[in-house]
């Protein structure tokens, strides 16, 4: 024989519909706005691009206004405010990662321009001639 709702205790059906209710706004916060969908791409990709190491505040920046932002979109009262947050944070991340990837293009020339002076000091003294 099949339960009915009728049949459910009270204390039961109350305990049922509390849960439903507490569940339901974390169903809708897992919907991410789009402004925070690309606050958390850019972040990702500051990340990949290793400003961690080449970019530490500007990340660090990034990844509390993340946080900010969807602590906001969990407020009722902040919810307006977090797109402002993500767009900022989205700015912050990118500004990371170019910076990480000015590094990496500063290195690498620095890199290859120690290697054209000392191919130029080789072919000044003579070094390498049979």
């Amino acid at each position: 024989m099949k339960t009915s709702f009728a049949q459910i205790r009270c204390p039961q059906y109350v305990t049922a519909c509390a849960l439903a209710l507490f569940a339901m706004p974390a169903a809708f916060a897992q919907v991410a706005s789009p402004e925070l969908q690309t606050a958390q791409q850019a972040v990702q990709r500051a990340i990949q691009a290793d400003a961690d190491q080449y970019a530490p505040d500007l990340i660090a920046t990034a990844r509390q206004g993340l946080e900010q932002a969807q602590q906001a979109a969990l407020d009722r009262r902040q919810r307006k405010t977090a797109p402002q947050l993500a767009l900022r944070v989205a700015a912050d991340a990118d500004l990371a990662r170019v910076r990480s990837e000015e590094a990496v293009a500063n290195a690498q020339l620095k890199q290859r321009k120690a290697e054209v002076a000392e191919l130029e000091r080789s072919l000044n003294t003579g070094e390498g001639r049979p």
